[in-house]
Order: C-alpha cells, then structure tokens, then sequence
C-alpha cells in the first residue's frame, strides 16, 4: 500500500475557491482518487454538491516516507570544495 495525498478544489457560490488535501492509503493513484473524492463528497452539503459538480480540480501525489529514494548529498558540496576538474 502507498500514501496518496490528494487535492480536491472546486468554486464555491458564496466563498469562492474552495477544497481540501487528504492523505488517503491505496494500492494505486485510482484507488487514491475514488476514496479521497468519496470522502469529500460525503463532507459536502447539497449546494456544495451541486458547486462541485460544475468543476471540481483533483490533484494527486504520491507520499514518500522511505529515506532512501532521498537524493544523498555530494560531500564535496557541503564542504565548498570544487571537484578536480580533468
């Protein structure tokens, strides 16, 4: 299973720019997407339903917790040394 974070916008007729960011637990983007909106839409009122309807911005990312899929720093860099040069 990955961690998904998933942005859900829409434009609301009394606020404006409305939503907001879930992390969701799925086995694929799909899967992130159909839970985190299921989710939302169950939060929403009528009317917002009806707003969302007419627009709604999803945006999905997939959430790394692991250290090593960090990019490791080059030591020369973090002393200020220049690297030879051939």
């Amino acid at each position: 299973m990955n961690t998904y974070s998933v942005t859900l916008k829409y434009e609301d007729r009394k606020t404006g720019p409305d939503g907001r960011t879930i992390k969701i637990d799925a086995s694929s983007i799909g899967g992130a997407i159909g839970k985190a909106t299921r989710e939302f839409v169950k939060s929403l009122d009528r009317k917002q339903r009806f707003d969302m309807n007419k627009g709604l911005k999803i945006e999905a990312l997939r959430v790394t917790t692991d250290k090593s899929d960090t990019p490791k720093e080059n030591p020369n860099e973090a002393t200020g040394e220049k690297e030879p040069s051939e």
